[in-house]
């Protein structure tokens, strides 16, 4: 089999290990090193190198629970930017639903080792033997990570089912047209009541240190930013985007706002309109790759 037929593959594992897209392209560059002095020898190249990234993958998550200990507010993982009608490479990797933003903050709750027990078991079906070489521990001990682990992110419960395309819009035109007009009113029309905004800024920029949950703080928070910086929040200026094969906007950095991509989570409320339910920003320089 042909290596690059198995990238998308190896760094949809890599990045759901460390949430970061820079450690899982680099994982899958060391493991393509290990494989061209192996090659001859493999006999499941798939498997092979599965385990390769996840082991790689493993060392860098170890180090970086460290530094999230230390970690100045929200932490969010890398977010995967990709243009609405891409068909390219990334926006393969992104199709799927352990992919959203949400699911990997689910697997936040794991251990390191868990964590990669949790992947390699999705990536590689009943392999524990595989997941046990990896993780240094016995066969049953992987049967067993893998069976806990399912039971923890089972209970935080399913994640809210997409919407229609059109839907969501729908509610974003409209949350851009309300945030043009600084219409409260409209806003808070948008927005579930429920509605949580997460911001990761890393401590390199200024951000909300905690999550700001419900409709009205989050109205009262845009009504401040926009006396702030005003013009600088212009929705005109936001990009389309998907992020994590969500809807959301990359917005570019201006004299006065950094840089960010956020992720829109709509739902359908009791009536059958669409509202935000979920925006996760990362504006953290660190996670932001240029798109525009």
């Amino acid at each position: 089999m042909d290596f690059e037929e198995l990238r998308p593959h190896l760094l949809r594992v890599g990045y759901r290990i460390t949430g970061s897209l820079a450690d899982a392209e680099d994982a899958v560059q060391e493991a393509w090193l290990r494989w061209s002095a192996h090659e001859a020898e493999v006999r499941d190249p798939r498997a092979w190198l599965t385990t390769v990234v996840g082991r790689i993958c493993l060392d860098r998550l170890t180090s970086a629970a460290a530094r999230r200990e230390t970690y100045v507010g929200p932490w969010l993982p890398e977010p995967l930017v990709t243009a609405p009608d891409d068909e390219g490479p990334l926006a393969a990797v992104v199709r799927g639903e352990d992919l959203r933003l949400a699911a990997l903050l689910l697997l936040e709750r794991l251990t390191p080792a868990q964590r990669v027990a949790l992947v390699l078991h999705d990536a590689l079906g009943e392999a524990h033997a595989e997941i046990a070489a990896v993780l240094g521990c016995s066969e049953a001990a992987a049967r067993q990570h893998a069976a806990r682990n399912r039971r923890i992110v089972a209970g935080a419960g399913p994640l809210p089912p997409r919407v229609p395309a059109a839907a969501e819009e729908k509610v974003l035109a409209a949350f851009a047209d309300a945030l043009a007009r600084a219409d409260r009113q409209a806003l808070l029309g948008v927005l579930h009541p429920d509605v949580v905004l997460t911001s990761d800024g890393g401590g390199a920029v200024r951000t909300a240190l905690r999550p700001v949950v419900g409709a009205e703080p989050m109205v009262r928070l845009l009504a401040g930013l926009l006396r702030q910086y005003g013009a600088d929040l212009d929705p005109a200026g936001w990009i389309p985007v998907r992020v994590n094969g969500e809807p959301g906007f990359a917005t570019p950095a201006t004299a006065g706002v950094t840089a960010s991509a956020t992720a829109i989570t709509v739902v359908l409320d009791e009536a059958g309109e669409p509202r935000i339910a979920a925006a996760r920003q990362v504006m953290n320089p660190a996670k932001l790759r240029v798109w525009w």
